[in-house]
């Protein structure tokens, strides 16, 4: 394992530990004052805690080498753990839905006491740091999940934040404790759409973003000209291994030699400037 996944791994440690402390403060504290969106803050903390996992498996797994079995690694186990917790997501949000619902038609109010105002401010707290953290991890590591780590963080510390306006106005408003709990339902629900649409993107395969573009077609030019004529641009994602697939047009009095070559050399830049196995069909200008 490199440094760069080493300070990922650590990042993913860090959070899962506290994001389980937090999980049970949060939780006791949403039992004891009888707070419908205090429990969902606590079960949203938790599903950090999930996706903290799905950081540190996903690093373990693109460490590994490809085999007889698995020659482009072991890297898509991230995305197919993913989907499995956005669906235990949607489960949970869907409960807190029924739950809420089940109180307003009751005209059931929370009863808040300390524990509660405690624990909202320790989350949001806790929370916004390991957000920062995270960030600063990304930045220094490039790794895309730890920064979708701080974004999940970042997340939860603004739901704490909704529960903590919900407490100071509980007392002049019965239902928003249960109202509260139907917005983070939708605030997990929101969030396993997203995990699932993503991973399902990985999976399948997509189109490379716009930045990516121009800076291969930059490559292109600079390696052959303008005539190249570089399309069919596509994206597989396998875990931290990408590979980049496109086509590119040369002169037809070229030998197979000669292209073989000069797509190999642009094979090479790809890969040491954008840090991506770029794979080139080569095809005939004319």
């Amino acid at each position: 394992m490199n440094t760069n996944n080493k300070l990922g791994y650590r990042e993913g440690v860090v959070s899962v530990v506290l994001n389980l402390l937090l999980f049970v403060l949060k939780y006791y504290a949403g039992i004891v004052s009888a707070s419908v969106a205090l429990i969902a803050d606590a079960w949203h903390t938790l599903s950090d805690s999930l996706t903290s996992l799905v950081v540190i498996f996903g690093i373990r797994m693109s460490s590994r080498k490809p085999d007889k079995e698995h020659p482009f690694g072991h890297g898509r186990w991230e995305q197919i753990s993913a989907i499995i917790i956005a669906i235990l997501l949607a489960v949970v949000g869907l409960e807190f839905v029924k739950d809420s619902i089940g109180r307003l038609s009751s005209r059931e109010a929370a009863d808040f006491g300390w524990w509660a105002y405690g624990a909202t401010l320790v989350s949001i707290i806790v929370k916004e740091g390991l957000a920062q953290y995270a960030f600063r991890i990304a930045r220094i590591t490039g790794n895309a999940s730890v920064k979708a780590d701080g974004w999940h963080h970042r997340s939860d510390a603004l739901s704490s934040l909704m529960v903590l306006g919900g407490l100071l106005l509980s007392p002049y408003v019965w239902w928003i404790d249960s109202a509260l709990g139907i917005l983070i339902s939708v605030l997990l629900f929101y969030a396993a759409y997203g995990i699932i649409r993503e991973a399902v993107n990985k999976i399948l395969g997509e189109e490379p973003s716009e930045k990516i573009v121009l800076q291969v077609k930059e490559i292109v030019r600079q390696e052959m000209g303008v005539v190249a004529y570089p399309h069919h641009f596509h994206i597989h994602h396998y875990g931290d291994y990408a590979e980049f697939i496109f086509h590119i047009k040369v002169p037809g009095e070229k030998t197979v030699k000669e292209a073989h070559q000069l797509a190999t050399k642009i094979e090479d830049r790809i890969q040491k400037e954008l840090d991506m196995t770029a794979t080139i069909h080569v095809e005939p200008l004319d």
